[in-house]
């Protein structure tokens, strides 16, 4: 039972092998399959000025059509203009329709072998008549899918054993027959091999990059996610002050009007109803793992004991504060505080050895950042990263409407500058 349905098995993948080759080599044989130029950003296209990349695109065209032209003017000295041409055209023909190239190659291959004896220069079995059939096979898997190259070698093997039973060659023609045969199937599995490990290569590099963009989505989620964490503490202090204060309110007034009562009661259900809903998007954001409550979010008043850490690390940090020092909104502090956080630790992974600087600067339309460190140490190893700290800032920076840049410095150090607006008092009450 297990022998019928292993060998049931195995007819039916030799038939779909043999459906699929006959729609390679049959089905639209002579369809419209033009090879197109090289890409923009192909090497070759890249190294050379922009006026010679323009025919450098053409490149492929130019050695197929030029090997042809060979071919064709070898052929001509010894047999003249016409089978020159029914030897050079199929060649030509690769570029436009590759397997109906092979077809007129394979005819041209059957008719010499009907017409020439064997042992003649351009006869289908010697050097000089093999090469150009051979040319258009590799041309051909280069461009279609391995199966096909299988069935070309089979194919043209199986007109050989024909025409050596036809033709009654000697003993000669099956020794050049396996010559050739041999020399073919070699040459077919390198190319297809070659072409196939590049494929591979372009997959997995096109792979590399789908999972790269995923990252680095996910980071930024993950980011956000943090950011909205963080901002819960901020917001719901707000929010329970004007709760308190609208409850309290009353109270500090004598005789308070009924109207100016029920107003501070709607201002108090609307907060303690917003604080509530902070709570349960703080649930949906917050994973199990997180489920402790948050310690007080930090501020840059806490800048000292950060740099404090850093530098019992082994960083060497200096802080500079300019400015008149003021207080700015919670959620500009905790921010300020993440993006320098986050550049130090930055320093810390990818520059060990290096020494930084971090510069608050205290202006009149908001709050600027400069983190910046000097080259890491040439016998200190870096660890890798991702660039996912640099995207996170981005997003802080972002968020609060202010901008940022971050790139290598000319001495291969690294600097981080942000600037984030605040609206002074006047006129955020306007």
């Amino acid at each position: 039972m297990t022998d019928t349905f292993q060998s049931s098995e195995e007819l039916r993948v030799a038939r779909t092998f043999l459906h699929r080759l006959r729609e390679d080599l049959v089905t639209d044989a002579f369809a419209f399959r033009p090879l197109p130029p090289l890409r923009d950003d192909h090497r070759l296209v890249r190294a050379l000025p922009r006026r010679a990349a323009r025919y450098t695109r053409w490149l492929p065209h130019a050695v197929v059509v030029g090997f042809a032209l060979m071919i064709m003017l070898a052929t001509v000295e010894h047999v003249g203009i016409v089978p020159a041409l029914f030897v050079g055209v199929p060649i030509m023909t690769t570029l436009v329709r590759p397997v109906g190239a092979w077809w007129l190659s394979f005819g041209v291959m059957f008719l010499t072998g009907m017409v020439l004896p064997f042992g003649s220069s351009v006869s289908p079995w010697s050097p000089g008549g093999f090469l150009p059939h051979l040319a258009v096979m590799v041309l051909v898997a280069l461009r279609t899918r391995p199966r096909v190259a299988a069935g070309m070698w089979l194919l043209t093997g199986a007109l050989a054993v024909f025409l050596g039973v036809f033709r009654s060659y000697g003993a000669p023609y099956g020794g050049e027959l396996f010559q050739m045969l041999a020399f073919s199937g070699f040459v077919l599995f390198v190319v297809v091999a070659v072409r196939g490990l590049r494929e591979g290569k372009q997959q997995v590099e096109a792979q590399a990059a789908v999972t790269q963009v995923e990252r680095s989505r996910r980071t930024l989620l993950e980011e956000r996610t943090t950011i909205a964490r963080e901002l819960h503490d901020v917001v719901a202090h707000h929010m329970s002050v004007v709760a308190i204060q609208a409850e309290a309110a009353p109270y500090r007034v004598q005789d308070t009007p009924p109207e100016l009562a029920a107003a501070f009661q709607t201002i108090r259900e609307n907060a303690v109803a917003a604080l509530t809903e902070l709570r349960r998007v703080l649930g949906v954001v917050r994973s199990e793992e997180d489920a402790a409550p948050e310690a007080p979010q930090p501020t840059l008043a806490d800048l000292g004991l950060l740099l404090g850490n850093v530098r019992s690390a082994g960083l060497e940090v200096e802080h500079v504060t300019t400015g008149a020092v003021r207080p700015l909104p919670q959620g500009v502090e905790l921010s300020a505080y993440r993006i320098v956080q986050e550049a130090l630790s930055n320093v810390l992974r990818h520059a060990p050895g290096a020494t930084a600087r971090v510069e608050v600067s205290y202006v009149l339309g908001g709050l600027g950042l400069r983190i910046v460190n000097g080259p890491a140490d040439r016998l200190a190893k870096p660890s890798p990263g991702a660039g996912h700290g640099v995207l996170g800032m981005r997003e802080r920076v972002g968020m609060l409407g202010g901008g940022m840049t971050a790139e290598a410095t000319e001495d291969g150090g690294y600097e981080v500058a942000a600037f984030i607006p605040v609206a002074m008092p006047g006129e955020a009450a306007a």
